[in-house]
């Protein structure tokens, strides 16, 4: 059921997940914004509008605060997700999730940075925006990576704090999957007046889209957005695996299908995970009501299809 619709106010509004966003502006009309809101209060969606780094014409923020909403913005005091560019966290908002997007090559360069940050953040999303071209040497590095950064967490836990990784954190809270959702419950409206499954297909294709104001949504074949129609994800416990639907389908030709890179990765996360979930029980009392997460030996849930039933 749809939850959440996205608004990018312009073309340039900052990518918040592995897309890439475009460079020159092109600003939502004002009575599209308004028709955008008037579409999500009449089916009850809760909006989060996603801004360009320039600053929007004096009329727009009047029309945006008419309505509960969540800001997605760069480096910005008033944001309720904040991006932050080239790893630089010196103008982050500490209070609100700190979204990072990186490559493989940056993250396994300046991972360290985040020992810095873990402690003092209220959350920290790291997107990895060139899954799909990790290799046997990248899961390798990635997993030594992945350790060092447990035992970072680890130590803040030792000081009674709860920082949030998302690559380490989110697994030991999850009972089941909680994926990003695209075209189930959340959808976007792109500055064109359409709908997108999410800013991602709207970037890659604006002819992709799944409805407009006018004529409201015609999402073909929504089932195959939900996880039960999705084969191999449902019979997986990598829970805070994104399941990113537009990474499945550049690589998979399928929504529901994810490449082996995001299985790879989602479960050397899932395996970080349980080592810093016993190791911070080790401490005392702390996340003693968390389920434990089962050893598996195998990476990819595909190589273990024999035995789904």
């Amino acid at each position: 059921m749809l939850q959440y619709l996205n608004i990018l106010l312009d073309d340039s509004a900052v990518s918040f997940c592995h897309y890439e966003a475009e460079k020159k502006q092109r600003l939502m009309s004002i009575d599209m914004l308004k028709a955008g809101i008037r579409f999500a209060m009449m089916e009850n969606l809760m909006i989060q509008f996603v801004f360009p780094d320039s600053p929007l014409p004096k009329e727009y923020y009047s029309v945006i605060d008419s309505i509960d909403h969540f800001n997605i913005k760069r480096n910005s005091e008033d944001s309720d997700v904040c991006v932050v560019e080239n790893w630089d966290f010196s103008k982050a908002n500490a209070n609100v999730p700190i979204v990072v997007r990186t490559t493989k090559e940056v993250f396994f360069q300046k991972h360290q940075l985040l020992n810095g940050i873990i402690a003092q953040a209220k959350r920290i999303n790291i997107i990895i925006t060139n899954v799909n071209t990790f290799n046997n040497d990248d899961f390798k590095e990635y997993k030594g990576i992945l350790d060092a950064l447990r035992e970072q967490v680890e130590r803040v836990y030792i000081d009674r704090k709860s920082p949030q990784l998302n690559l380490l954190t989110d697994r030991m809270m999850l009972k089941e999957m909680n994926n990003c959702g695209a075209g189930d419950t959340n959808i976007t409206l792109a500055p064109n007046g359409k709908f997108y499954v999410c800013p991602a297909f709207y970037y890659e294709d604006k002819g992709d889209s799944i409805g407009d104001l006018e004529q409201g949504l015609e999402i073909r074949n929504k089932q195959l957005y939900k996880l039960e129609c999705a084969p191999i994800c449902r019979h997986c416990d990598a829970f805070q695996c994104k399941r990113c639907i537009w990474l499945n389908r550049k690589a998979t030709l399928e929504v529901n299908t994810p490449s082996h890179e995001q299985c790879v990765l989602a479960h050397l996360e899932r395996n970080a995970s349980r080592d810093l979930l016993h190791n911070i029980r080790k401490l005392g009392s702390l996340l003693s009501e968390q389920e434990d997460i089962n050893e598996l030996d195998y990476l990819d849930p595909f190589d273990k299809r024999d035995e789904w039933q």
